[in-house]
């Protein structure tokens, strides 16, 4: 079986410093190239891209999950569960506000996840999900 392909996914920013302070500093991922105005980055072996973009806002739609507006666009990572409590220690001891707080979603069904949801400094939202059962990601 071959590794799933790795994503690449470019989002706006505002301030590069800013988004080197929390993807480098508050996520801890790894810097790759960069320019004056752009940085690569390893999301977990996914080449993710913070762009300036002095001219784009932050996206402001939502839709109800579980009686939570959850912001949409986002984007994010499914992670071991072990990673994901890890990650959220590391936001909360940053003192990252969450938008939904590391949450457990569908306790004892098949697709038992825990979630959480923030935003980045230029506002770009992110989810993070760990499955009790990775084969269950699709389960219905």
């Amino acid at each position: 079986m071959t590794a799933p392909p790795t994503f690449h996914l470019a989002v706006p920013v505002d301030d590069l410093a800013a988004a080197r302070r929390f993807y480098g500093g508050v996520l801890g991922l790894a810097e790759g190239r960069s320019t004056d105005h752009w940085v690569d980055w390893d999301l977990w072996g996914h080449q993710f891209v913070t762009h300036l973009a002095s001219d784009a806002g932050p996206a402001t739609g939502t839709s109800t999950v579980d009686g939570r507006a959850v912001p949409v666009p986002h984007f994010g990572l499914l992670l071991e569960t072990d990673a994901f409590h890890r990650l959220a220690q590391r936001l909360r001891d940053a003192g990252t506000a969450f938008v939904v707080e590391p949450t457990l979603r569908f306790a004892g069904e098949p697709a038992e996840q825990w979630t959480m949801f923030l935003l980045d400094p230029a506002g770009n939202a992110l989810e993070f999900k760990a499955f009790a059962d990775p084969d269950q990601v699709f389960a219905r």
